[in-house]
């Protein structure tokens, strides 16, 4: 039987800064989304984007992340618990982050980057999802790095053990979401994204392949304690995807009819 290691989560202390995985896996993230956005720019020809329109955009991409992340969670998941004290939205330091809120924060913020550069939003998000799942891989590491976001009880070979919760083999399901929804719609979106696309297909490629691939891993993860299964038996997360999935259907559907 695996049992998971229970790593420190503290990657570096530096005196009273203590440096911590999570918060490093975040860094890597970016910076691979980075890299990989100048080897883009790089390599495709006749390309609208050059580096420095790549560093302000990710600037408002990590803005959108923090912000729409961090309340994503509270409204999301724990409202009750924040309105008492609404000042600790601002404590970072005790976790809490939702995708779906951080996505929506990316949005906002690629909209105000398209309005203030006078370009095409659509454009804009076309290149930046395919960079999106390699912060969405090291995200992943950093959950399975602290043992957190755990999966259910399981009996397949790989089951692991994770100490800080109990004595049963669990699905790690974190290691699910860094393949899939990282290591797996990276290589999908960037493929696809190689060739000349309809404005707006990659961008709802992103969202039908995140909100499925989302969805489908929900079924091995442990739902939140506090909130447990929703309506029909699915998680918050799935009730999150579903409407990505659509709207990105829909968006794939409109970039073709308009082609």
């Amino acid at each position: 039987m695996i049992v998971h290691p229970q790593f420190d989560p503290v990657a570096v202390q530096l005196g009273p800064l203590a440096v911590r995985w999570y918060g490093l896996m975040y860094l890597v993230g970016f910076a691979l989304c980075w890299f990989a956005g100048r080897y883009r720019i790089r390599t495709r020809p006749g390309s609208v984007w050059n580096a420095k329109d790549l560093d302000d955009a990710m600037f408002y991409c990590i803005l959108g992340t923090i912000v729409g992340g961090r309340l994503g969670y509270v409204f999301f998941y724990k409202l009750s618990d924040y309105l008492p004290e609404p000042w600790r939205i601002f404590y970072l330091w005790e976790g809490g982050m939702s995708f779906h809120g951080g996505f929506l924060g990316v949005v906002i913020a690629m909209m105000w980057f398209a309005a203030s550069r006078r370009q095409d939003w659509l454009r804009i998000t076309d290149f930046i999802a395919p960079l999106v799942p390699l912060a969405l891989a090291t995200g992943r590491l950093g959950n399975f790095i602290n043992a957190e976001l755990w999966g259910r009880a399981a009996t397949v070979p790989w089951a692991m053990i994770f100490p800080n919760v109990d004595r049963i083999p669990r699905h790690p399901s974190q290691l699910y979401e860094f393949l899939l929804e990282g290591v797996a719609l990276f290589a999908l979106l960037w493929w696809y994204s190689s060739k000349p696309r309809a404005r707006g297909a990659v961008s709802g490629l992103f969202l039908v392949g995140y909100g499925t691939l989302r969805f489908l891993v929900e079924f091995t993860r442990e739902p939140d304690a506090f909130l447990g299964l929703l309506a029909l038996g699915w998680s918050m997360g799935q009730w999150l995807s579903l409407p990505m999935i659509v709207a990105g259907a829909a968006l794939l559907a409109w970039a073709y009819r308009g082609r």
